[in-house]
């Protein structure tokens, strides 16, 4: 088992940025791969970023790119999720999502865990 907690979601002004946390605890062996999806009020849940364990691979949702940065401490293990230039379309709940395997999925089912979410509102 894995347990993942998310931390650092609040509400912020559009233009503005916040940091994200994923810390994983439990049963963590590698390789591995993280990814943070979000799910907006009333839509289905999105692939936002993916890291693998070692960090040499990282991948973005086209709407984000350029925006967030994904980056883990493996030593601490926590994926964090940087957003800046956020808009109110980031406005969601985002979780972050544990794979057991080396590469970054798209589709939330390939995740095996799952964090319990933290809410990201950004006002215009």
């Amino acid at each position: 088992q894995v347990q993942l907690v998310e931390s650092g979601g609040g509400l912020v002004q559009a233009g503005g940025s916040l940091r994200l946390s994923c810390a994983a605890s439990g049963r963590i062996f590698n390789p591995y791969a993280v990814g943070w999806f979000r799910q907006p009020p009333g839509k289905e849940r999105e692939f936002v970023a993916g890291i693998t364990w070692s960090g040499r691979a990282t991948d973005y949702a086209d709407s984000v790119k350029g925006r967030f940065t994904i980056s883990r401490d493996s030593a601490k293990n926590t994926v964090s999720l940087q957003m800046d230039s956020l808009n109110p379309e980031d406005t969601a709940i985002y979780s972050c999502a544990f794979r057991k395997f080396a590469n970054i999925a798209r589709r939330s089912r390939d995740y095996d865990y799952w964090g319990q979410g933290t809410q990201v509102i950004v006002s215009s």
